[in-house]
């Protein structure tokens, strides 16, 4: 009944019901009339189209096509949210990147600071050194300049009192004090 009422609303809703005049006339309903022709074949191509299920299988692939795009959506959905962690991972690993190479350039500025330190200090160090050695240099060259002028102030004194003495002494004079000398050695030597 309710298809019954489907294909007679079907019917009455054809471009051929619209442009008849009275389609509730007997005239309407004769076949030489094309309006009714093509209504009657307009129905028949709905009824094959239902007997077949045209409709159901429409349907069905309306579905299926709706399902493939859904399963697309939920696996674009996956592939999104992959792409946002595999972002996060990456956004931590160059934080993680970042933060060492900031530490690097931290130990790298101490580091580098420590050996400038050890540097000024070894150079006072040995500035220190040669500075000493300097200092016994000249102490050493003042020594020896020292005995030098002693050197030279005792050969000339002896010169001079080889001299004084040679004039001025005596043999036997000389041969005590040559006596006395040889007592003083061998007193000092014993």
């Amino acid at each position: 009944m309710k298809k019954s009422l489907t294909l007679l609303a079907l019917a009455a809703a054809t471009p051929a019901a619209a442009a008849s005049k009275n389609p509730f006339s007997a005239d309407f309903y004769s076949l030489s009339n094309t309006d009714f022709i093509v209504a009657v074949s307009f129905l028949l191509f709905i009824g094959v189209l239902f007997y077949f299920k045209v409709p159901s299988i429409l349907g069905g692939l309306l579905d299926k096509r709706a399902a493939g795009i859904q399963s697309e959506l939920d696996e674009a959905r996956a592939l999104h949210d992959e792409a946002k962690q595999v972002l996060a991972s990456y956004d931590r690993k160059l934080a993680e990147v970042q933060e060492q190479a900031e530490r690097i350039v931290a130990q790298a500025t101490a580091s580098a600071k420590e050996a400038a330190e050890q540097a000024d200090l070894d150079i006072a160090a040995s500035f220190e050194r040669r500075m000493q050695a300097a200092e016994e240099q000249i102490a050493s060259a003042e020594q020896r300049a020292i005995k030098q002028v002693r050197d030279e102030a005792a050969s000339i004194a002896i010169a001079a009192a080889s001299e004084v003495i040679s004039k001025e002494m005596s043999a036997a004079r000389a041969g005590t004090l040559i006596d006395d000398a040889i007592k003083t050695v061998q007193s000092k030597l014993h």
